[in-house]
C-alpha cells in the first residue's frame, strides 16, 4: 500500500473560520502574539497566556471541519495516510483522519510544566489556574510555545522519508522546521502544493494547485485516486 503524507498549515483551518496568529497584524489584546505565546510569558503572567489559549480553544470547539479536511479521509481506503499538521486544532480528527502528527501541540489538551508527557484532556474550553498536575503545579497548554523545540519533528521526518506522495496544504513554506520536511522525501516522491497564493519558495518538482483548500484538495484527491488506482 502506497504511503501518502499530508502536511497542513493554517490555510486549511482558515476555511472553517479559525483565525490565525497573523490576523490583526499579529496582535491580540494589543499584545504581540510572540510575546504572549512563549514560556517567559507563561512564567510571568500565566493568567494572560491561559486567556489567550482559552479564546483560541473556544473558537476551535465552535467550528466544524471543512470540505478539505473531509476530502483527505477519502484517501484512507486505498492508501496509508499520515497527516502532519502545524495546526493546534482537532479538525482533522473530527473529520475522521486516523493518523495525525501534531507538530505544534494540541489546543484541547494541557500538560505538566515539568513533564510534557503528562498530558490531560481539557474539559470544555477553559484551562483554569486550579487545574494542576500530580505535583500540584498549574497545568500549561499542551502547545509548543515560540522559541521551544518541536519534539514531533523527528517522527515527522521519518514519515516523510517513506512517502510515495506528499500533499502540502495551506502553508507558506517559510516556517521552520516544518517547511524543511519536504526535502526529506525520497527521490520520485510525487509532490502537490495547494494554496491560493504562490509561496516565495522553489516549487520545482511540485504540482502547484492555486486554489483555496476546499477546492484544491478535492482536485488533488480525485487526481490521485484516478491515476494511482487506474
Amino acid at each position: 500500500m502506497k504511503k501518502i503524507v499530508v502536511l497542513t498549515g493554517a490555510g486549511i483551518s482558515a476555511e472553517s473560520g479559525i483565525s490565525t496568529f497573523r490576523d490583526s497584524d499579529g496582535l491580540w489584546e494589543n499584545h504581540r502574539v510572540e510575546d504572549v505565546a512563549n514560556f517567559d510569558s507563561w512564567e510571568k503572567n500565566p493568567d494572560l497566556v491561559r486567556q489567550f489559549y482559552n479564546e483560541r480553544r473556544k473558537q476551535v470547539l465552535e467550528v466544524q471541519p471543512n470540505e478539505a479536511h473531509k476530502q483527505l479521509t477519502r484517501l484512507e481506503n486505498d492508501f496509508d495516510v499520515t497527516i502532519i499538521t502545524q495546526n493546534i486544532d482537532n479538525l482533522h480528527e473530527r473529520a475522521g483522519s486516523k493518523k495525525i502528527i501534531h507538530l505544534h501541540g494540541e489546543i484541547t489538551k494541557a500538560c505538566s510544566v515539568s513533564d510534557a508527557n503528562e498530558i490531560y484532556d481539557i474539559q470544555g474550553y477553559e484551562l483554569k489556574a486550579s487545574d494542576i498536575d500530580k505535583n500540584g503545579q498549574a497545568l500549561r497548554p499542551f502547545i509548543v510555545f515560540f522559541g521551544e523545540a518541536v519534539p514531533m519533528i523527528e517522527p515527522a521526518i521519518k514519515v516523510c522519508e517513506q512517502a510515495d506522495i506528499l500533499i502540502i496544504i495551506g502553508t507558506s513554506l517559510v516556517v521552520y522546521p516544518a517547511s524543511g520536511l519536504m526535502h526529506y522525501c525520497k527521490k520520485g516522491c510525487k509532490k502537490y502544493l495547494v494554496d491560493p497564493k504562490r509561496p516565495n519558495a522553489d516549487l520545482s518538482g511540485i504540482t502547484f494547485v492555486q486554489e483555496k483548500a476546499s477546492v484544491g484538495v478535492k482536485k488533488v484527491v480525485e487526481e490521485i485516486l484516478a491515476k494511482e488506482l487506474e
